[in-house]
């Protein structure tokens, strides 16, 4: 069975449309799909459209309705809990993903030797204005949290089922389902698609989220920022060690004049560059503290294989 995991929030326009598709990709699949769709608490009537069409569609399914709206991260996650596998996809309810791309998810996933297939974006339909901030977004993504995120970015994703337990095991909260997916490792396979051009509704993946995932992102994968400010305190230790020998070389010339001008400049620029630094060692104490909180595993086995093998009972 495959099963494919749909978040849903405000997506009521695009209801009808979604599922003639699956019911389409269904057929393809010999009607081995299960959709798993999860409401994230959608302020629109989402939940009341899926309950009629699913009703009448005679498409296997599970329809899960959130308490109220916890993201599309945990909206993911929730459906992978319960979709009956063995392999999964996950895609986006507003159809710019095409469905020969979750078909050959599937497709990958049952005949090649990966555990885990994820969609790039090499191209999008989208308004100029909007690929530049989704280019912006992934460019400092791949600087700054991981380096091998293809360029375009990563929205969907299919897996099978060894994949799939490792990755709710992975219990954070504020954390990057897509930092999770490259972190686990494992066989991996990158599928580019063109993403297609929303025909109904408009996007709720708004500057403001965006922003947040990208924090979210640099704090659980990476201690960029304390890296920084060690960087920075050392740098300005430097700094502040040849503007002292300055400044003390100018008072003893008699260049400067202003009591206490030298004491002063000396204090401010030593002790404010040793305040960076010490901050940025404190960080990292406290980042291996952070680290060891999300109590991710500290390898994850992929395969187990005994030599020369035992052999075969007749």
């Amino acid at each position: 069975m495959y099963s494919l995991i749909i978040p849903v929030y405000k997506n009521e326009d695009s209801i009808p449309y979604l599922v003639a598709a699956l019911l389409s990709l269904n057929h393809e699949l010999n009607g081995n799909v299960e959709v798993v769709f999860v409401v994230d608490g959608s302020p629109d009537h989402s939940h009341a459209c899926l309950r009629e069409a699913l009703t009448e569609a005679g498409l296997r399914a599970q329809l899960l309705l959130l308490a109220r709206n916890f993201g599309s991260f945990a909206a993911i996650r929730a459906g992978l809990s319960v979709a009956c596998g063995p392999f999964f996809a996950v895609m986006a309810a507003d159809m710019q993903e095409p469905m020969e791309l979750i078909r050959d998810f599937f497709i990958s996933l049952e005949n090649e030797p990966i555990d885990v297939v994820i969609g790039a974006r090499e191209s999008r339909d989208d308004p100029w204005f909007s690929r530049i901030c989704s280019q912006t977004f992934w460019y400092l993504y791949r600087q700054c949290v991981i380096s091998d995120m293809p360029k375009g970015g990563v929205d969907v994703f299919g897996c099978n089922l060894a994949f799939r337990d490792q990755l709710l095991a992975l219990d954070e909260s504020h954390t990057s389902l897509v930092g999770q997916l490259f972190w686990l490792g494992f066989r991996r396979r990158v599928i580019g698609y063109r993403r297609l051009t929303r025909q109904h509704g408009k996007s709720a993946w708004t500057f403001r989220k965006k922003f947040k995932y990208l924090l979210d992102s640099l704090f659980a994968f990476t201690d960029l920022p304390v890296r920084i400010l060690i960087g920075i305190g050392g740098i300005g230790l430097l700094v502040s060690l040849v503007a002292g020998m300055v400044v003390i070389t100018a008072k003893l010339f008699g260049w400067i004049d202003v009591p206490g001008y030298a004491a002063t400049m000396l204090t401010v620029l030593f002790f404010g560059a040793l305040n960076t630094f010490g901050l940025g060692l404190i960080g990292s104490y406290a980042w291996r503290t952070y680290e060891n909180t999300k109590r991710r595993p500290l390898s994850i086995t992929l395969m187990n294989e005994t030599f020369p093998k035992p052999p075969q009972p007749e």
